[in-house]
């Protein structure tokens, strides 16, 4: 038997687990529940995952990867600060849409209950996120001799609490007001406000 069943099948399970996120909004997933969805015994969902969390884990990594492998190419593609922030910002917004039981993740309301590791990782992901965001304000008076009007931090955590609510609007409606509603006149508002000439008066 060739060895790569055994990643494919952990695959089906995650998809299998994101599908029932998305589906069962509200409801507390158990793994009997999801065996079934996979069609395959408890048992056999064990010998891939030990636990659910290890199960939560294996989609906040899968969100991670697909997020900061895309940031890494806006980083390289996008000319300026404002322009990377808002790409930034774009593909958070629309990866949590198209993917709404990955959204749940992202909005941490399905990890209550869960073990506290699969809260901090999400909590790990938005810091990350800021952080990034942060830097490319900060790197803009070297770039381009652009200041941000408050301070980067600050102005690093407006931008990421802007998407990390959406994104809580959209699971707290179940999935029915989109993160990227209104988001391109928000973000036109933003971004005219984000940077300021170095040389301009505060």
């Amino acid at each position: 038997m060739s060895d790569d069943r055994k990643p494919r099948r952990r695959e089906q399970i995650l998809q299998a687990l994101a599908l029932m996120l998305e589906e069962d909004s509200g409801k507390r997933i158990t793994t009997a529940a999801l065996a079934r969805q996979v069609g395959v015994s408890e048992a056999a969902l064990y010998r891939h995952f030990p636990s659910k969390a290890r199960m939560f884990e294996g989609l906040i990594d899968f969100i991670e990867e697909s997020l900061f492998a895309r940031i890494t190419r806006i980083l390289e593609e996008a000319p300026d600060a404002t322009a990377r922030c808002g790409k930034i910002l774009a593909l958070l917004l629309g990866f949590a849409e198209k993917n709404p039981g990955l959204a749940r993740v992202m909005g941490g309301d399905v990890l209550t209950g869960e073990t506290a590791r699969l809260r901090l990782r999400v909590h790990q992901l938005f810091e990350r996120m800021e952080m990034q965001l942060r830097q490319v304000i900060r790197e803009a008076e070297l770039r381009e001799g652009r200041r941000p009007r408050i301070h980067a931090s600050a102005a690093a955590n407006l931008l990421i609490a802007q998407a990390e609510g959406r994104i809580s609007q959209y699971v707290r409606s179940d999935f029915k007001r989109l993160p990227t509603e209104y988001w391109e006149d928000q973000w036109a508002l933003l971004a005219g406000q984000l940077l300021r000439e170095a040389t301009q008066a505060a």
